[in-house]
């Protein structure tokens, strides 16, 4: 079997008036110096107090002796299911997870590096439902499933498949993530997420990426990301535990994330809410280093704020925002991969407060320069709905974005001394030779929103970007052309995954598999 098994298209769109070609995701490299809100003292304060929690507090780990034992055979005091442990033991563990590694997708063109100074979107994760104009909110389905990862495919602003892109409610729980794993497998070969619900399902991706990739390659580079949450405050479960156990022994990379409703999960000020989160990480990291060293490891809270009225969470805070950017600067610190924030929002609907609220998080993620963006794309409901025009819509942010993160470039030609002498005082530079070089690429070229006249707007139908966003996501879904695969490769898969079905559905155990 070869190391990396490669399809014939990639996915960065090169777009001519309609028509659009893929050749492989580019990742953005951050040229800008990122906002941060915390000065070097109050870094060190933070980082005290998580000490203080880990080693005075500690972390309760539910109904998983195995994680007990491990801890402490490596220096963490366990008392019960309580756990602390002192700043030298941990962080002699945080400190052997890589800075930055590369995981693997099926076209190695789209291979995305993770970390440093790079940024990483990906779609929107775990969603029970869907919502278009056409149909309105509905449970959502393997077809629906199949539809997100065509268009995430198809998007060059989406640079990772991302995970469950919805919940397919119409397979049985314990097989759908088979299912998920083969759609993300043949319908895209952009890098993918691995599954969490059981530690059989984290094997499961493991078989199943050693049978794409090889089982060797997917140890020197992750062929999975899977993001194991941390049950704030300062909890681990069986589950999640085991999880982390099979992903560490495999060497796949992990987004270990703590889950905060700050004020609800978290006391409700920002330093508490900060330092909580990142001694859960720093916790889960440094326990997936003494399971195998050099296992890549991504900080990842999750921090909106609760609404003190209703309960809910809120996005889009000035208070959720400032905790994102404090959050980024102590991953620095700790020369950690970061990942945070999202097109979030709580509204039903792609509507005006989607808008607002996902733009008051998403442009402050990228400007805390967050290495992997989950949920950039389709966030509806507070995460209960996958929306396909909020995907669109959200996409057409992200092409800004991805504008903005390149700065203001100084090359002579950029200086346009050749515009000045043509056009000359008191003229305009439309018609100048620099201008037609530049008029392509010099601005960000939205798809979706409308820049034209009132007048011809009207003419048009008088559509609102919602309803332009419906007829893109269904032309696209026309469009699309499924990337090739190798037949062994594919006959392979398809028979593990009729094993393992059969096996689920008899309630036999999982059997081993040899490639």
């Amino acid at each position: 079997m070869s190391p990396q098994r490669t399809g014939r298209r990639g996915s960065r769109r090169h777009q001519d008036q309609d028509s659009i070609t893929l050749e492989g995701v580019e990742t953005l490299t951050y040229n800008l110096a990122p906002t941060e809100v915390l000065t070097e003292q109050d870094i060190q304060t933070i980082h005290d107090a998580s000490m203080r929690l880990l080693s005075e507090t500690g972390m309760l780990l539910i109904d998983h002796v195995p994680a007990l034992e491990n801890l402490k055979a490596n220096g963490a005091k366990v008392d019960g299911e309580l756990v602390k442990i002192d700043e030298d033991t941990l962080m002699n563990f945080v400190n052997l997870a890589p800075k930055t590694f590369t995981q693997l997708a099926r076209d190695e063109r789209n291979n995305v590096p993770v970390g440093g100074n790079r940024i990483i979107f990906a779609p929107v994760y775990g969603p029970a439902f869907v919502h278009d104009f056409d149909q309105g909110r509905r449970p959502s389905t393997l077809e629906d499933f199949h539809n997100f990862a065509k268009l995430v495919y198809m998007t060059p602003e989406l640079h990772h498949a991302g995970g469950v892109l919805v919940e397919p409610n119409d397979v049985g729980v314990d097989e759908r993530h088979l299912d998920m794993l083969m759609a993300h497998m043949t319908l895209s070969n952009k890098a993918f997420m691995g599954n969490v619900i059981h530690p059989d399902n984290a094997r499961d991706t493991v078989t199943m990426s050693e049978i794409l990739f090889g089982k060797e390659a997917i140890r020197e580079n992750p062929a999975s990301l899977s993001i194991v949450s941390i049950s704030s405050p300062m909890r681990m479960d069986e589950r999640m535990l085991s999880v982390l156990e099979v992903y560490a022994e495999a060497k796949q990379a992990m987004i270990l994330a703590p889950f905060i409703i700050v004020g609800a999960m978290s006391p409700a000020t920002l330093a508490a809410a900060i330092a909580q989160q990142n001694a859960e990480s720093l916790f889960a990291i440094a326990y997936a280093q003494m399971l195998n060293p050099g296992t890549p490891c991504i900080q990842g809270p999750f921090l909106p704020n609760v609404d003190m009225k209703t309960g809910a969470p809120g996005f889009g805070s000035p208070e959720s925002n400032l905790a994102l950017y404090g959050s980024a600067q102590m991953a620095r610190h700790y020369g950690l991969p970061f990942r945070s924030g999202g097109n979030y929002t709580a509204s039903r609907i792609p509507d005006a407060q989607a808008g607002y609220e996902s733009a008051s998080t998403i442009w402050p993620t990228v400007q805390g320069c967050t290495n992997f963006i989950l949920h950039a794309a389709g966030w509806l409901e507070g995460g209960l709905t996958s929306g396909y025009e909020k995907l669109i819509l959200d996409i057409e942010t992200l092409g800004a974005l991805t504008r903005f993160t390149n700065g203001i470039s100084m090359t002579e030609e950029d200086f346009a001394w050749d515009a000045y002498e043509e056009a000359g005082p008191g003229n305009h530079f439309l018609g100048t030779a620099h201008t037609m070089r530049h008029y392509r690429d010099a601005f960000f070229q939205p798809r979706v929103f409308d820049t034209d006249s009132y007048e011809k707007w009207k003419d048009e139908g008088s559509l609102t970007a919602g309803q332009r966003a419906n007829t893109v996501w269904k032309q696209m879904l026309k469009d699309y052309e499924k990337p090739s695969m190798e037949d062994s490769v594919l006959e392979e898969l398809n028979a593990f995954v009729e094993q393992r079905r059969a096996e689920i559905q008899n309630g036999s155990p999982r059997s081993d598999w040899n490639n």
